[in-house]
């Protein structure tokens, strides 16, 4: 093919064009939990299911991790208010909880009232 005058030629053939894409026409998932914002768009119905079997997936944006999709149930596991349950476990599970200190107490006098 010949080149139009004054036109660069073309650096790229097309044979250097590679499908990135699997059988069946797709392109498989990526490796890990990791999404670029542009495949998780295209494929959002995947991200979210493969949030809901197998944990949370992170969606980068340039290069870097910009947000994660997580379960319903995971998402509000982590937003249930802390109960007193909660901070009860918390001093049980602490490594300082064999630790065994002395209570002070005192007698005071007290004072006889009216009623």
């Amino acid at each position: 093919m010949t080149q139009p005058a004054g036109s660069k030629p073309s650096t790229r053939s097309k044979t250097s064009r590679r499908s990135k894409t699997g059988a069946g026409g797709r392109t498989p998932p990526p490796a890990g939990n990791r999404w670029r914002l542009q495949d998780a768009k295209a494929r959002l119905s995947e991200v979210v299911r493969e949030a809901q079997e197998h944990g949370p997936q992170r969606v980068t944006l340039h290069g870097r991790d910009a947000v994660v999709v997580v379960s319903a149930a995971e998402f509000d596991r982590m937003q249930r208010p802390v109960t007193g349950h909660d901070i009860v476990r918390a001093l049980q599970a602490s490594p300082l909880a064999e630790i065994e200190f002395e209570r002070l107490s005192f007698d005071a006098p007290v004072r006889d009232v009216e009623l």
